[in-house]
């Protein structure tokens, strides 16, 4: 079973997103190297970092709003699959793995915000990745879509796949995270399990001021 890392800090800035820009090259970075399964992935094509198995979500979600949502799926897993038959059945397998099979004829456009959340990571979980990075997945869902997506992610990782998730909403983050690395503008400020950090007093200070971090 892989691992749920978590990324937290409740202050916007503090580089949690900008993290994943560099590690897939959406952003390049200007000092420092990135390791992957050993090997630096620093100058490769963000193309060629998805094919040696790093997928991602956006905080804003970005599916092919005018296509269906089988077809969104099935451009994401020619990736990994050289034929449209193909690709259409693990587009197929990826969506009812997501809860999302008795969507797929609808256009990607008109699924409410938790299903377009879990069309996000259908796509991303098509180019069958090593380490999945999550960015804000459970952010505007309601208390039901929460859960689901709680079990989701607990799914995806009980499959195998590592989760690299950005997280603001603590039910989210004590839920599912085996490791939190909390960062504050840039900085790490505490890292360990879900109780060390959520007892850091460098943590509590960030999200509830200094008058609680010694309480």
């Amino acid at each position: 079973m892989k691992k749920i890392i978590t990324f937290i800090n409740k202050k916007n800035g503090s580089g949690k997103t900008t993290t994943f820009n560099c590690i897939n090259n959406y952003f390049k970075i200007t000092a420092g190297d990135i390791i992957f399964q050993g090997e630096s992935i620093t100058k490769l094509k963000t193309h060629k970092i998805c094919k040696l198995g790093i997928g991602r979500t956006f905080q804003v979600v970005k599916p092919l709003s005018r296509m269906t949502v089988i077809d969104n799926v099935t451009a994401s897993a020619f990736c990994r699959v050289g034929s449209i038959n193909g690709a259409k059945e693990e587009a197929y397998r990826i969506l009812e793995f997501c809860g999302l099979a008795d969507q797929i004829d609808k256009l990607a456009k008109s699924l409410p915000i938790g299903g377009r959340k879990r069309l996000e990571i259908a796509r991303a979980l098509a180019t069958k990745p090593v380490l999945l990075l999550l960015d804000e997945t459970a952010a505007g869902l309601t208390p039901s879509e929460l859960d689901e997506a709680i079990e989701l992610i607990k799914k995806i990782r009980d499959s195998g796949t590592t989760i690299l998730i950005v997280e603001h909403i603590m039910k989210v983050i004590m839920t599912i995270s085996d490791r939190i690395h909390a960062i504050n503008f840039g900085q790490t400020i505490a890292e360990g399990t879900p109780h060390e950090v959520a007892n850091n007093p460098a943590v509590i200070e960030a999200y509830l001021g200094e008058a609680y971090a010694h309480c």
